[in-house]
């Protein structure tokens, strides 16, 4: 990249998102949602929805752990309580989360394309054809693998904080390789995986010619007109270069200032942000 055009972007998008007027985070930590279940064969996702209006599918943050407790918990902001009041919310636990209620085959062949399978079922289960989505952490890849599968139905996405590949996570005990303790989490509660099948699924999915942000290329971002919004963070599994590569290289991204987690008090403008982002998108 060059390091004087991302300076200029960066630059650009804080002096904007300085500019807005701080909003007070919504505090409640409760949802509105029931819980229910989707099926599919073997699958059996977990999701909840809240509130109404244009979907907006929320992909928590957690790895492999993924699960909607996260929004109530680890997260930067409570998405659920900020976007329920304007948007139909839907989150769901991923498929073998440790801590979560959904479960399905573990796809060693095909393990990023088995997630999309769940998130894009869940939403046909809805009868939601266009959506919104926003996700964090690995909640970004996750969004460019939508975007490859079904671009035609994402009007807006939101990547806040994305993980993406940096050459560190080859070195035993880099922090930054969040799935490394996922195979032992998962055969614990699931002893009908094994350890061996576990271990190749999460070689398969992040340390098989990783690149970038694991489930496109540069030059599939590079052509997507899909718009985007781009919340880097600059932590081991969270490479900031990634992130703004990210929004130099897709033709209609935008980004946030940067930090925008701390001090605590700029998060609201970064939901600011994203607000006006989603709404700049929603169809009529």
């Amino acid at each position: 990249m060059d390091p004087k055009r991302r300076a200029l972007l960066a630059a650009g998008a804080a002096a904007a998102a300085a500019a807005a007027v701080p909003r007070v985070l919504a505090q409640s930590s409760t949802r509105s949602g029931t819980g229910k279940f989707y099926e599919k064969g073997a699958v059996r996702i977990y999701y909840e929805e809240a509130g109404t209006g244009f979907p907006l599918l929320l992909l928590p943050g957690g790895g492999l752990n993924s699960t909607i407790a996260f929004f109530t918990g680890n997260a930067p902001f409570n998405a659920i309580d900020e976007f329920k009041s304007e948007y139909r919310c839907i989150a769901a636990d991923l498929r073998n989360a440790p801590t979560g209620q959904s479960a399905g085959p573990v796809e060693v062949d095909r393990p990023w394309e088995s997630y999309a399978d769940d998130q894009l079922g869940l939403m046909d289960h809805l009868g939601i054809d266009r959506f919104m989505v926003m996700g964090f952490c690995i909640g970004g890849p996750f969004i460019w693998s939508l975007l490859k599968r079904a671009p035609s139905r994402i009007a807006g996405a939101v990547l806040a904080q994305p993980v993406g590949w940096r050459p560190e996570m080859r070195e035993p005990g880099y922090p930054g390789a969040f799935w490394k303790g996922w195979p032992a989490q998962i055969t614990a509660k699931r002893p009908e995986i094994s350890k061996q099948t576990a271990e190749q699924f999460v070689t398969r999915m992040f340390e098989t010619n990783p690149d970038f942000m694991f489930t496109v290329t540069r030059d599939f971002v590079r052509a997507c007109q899909n718009p985007i919004l781009v919340l880097p963070d600059e932590v081991p599994a969270h490479p900031y270069a990634v992130a703004m590569e990210c929004a130099m290289l897709a033709p209609r991204a935008e980004v946030s200032m940067f930090p925008w987690k701390e001090p605590r008090e700029r998060i609201p403008l970064a939901v600011r942000q994203i607000r006006s982002f989603l709404r700049a998108h929603r169809p009529a």
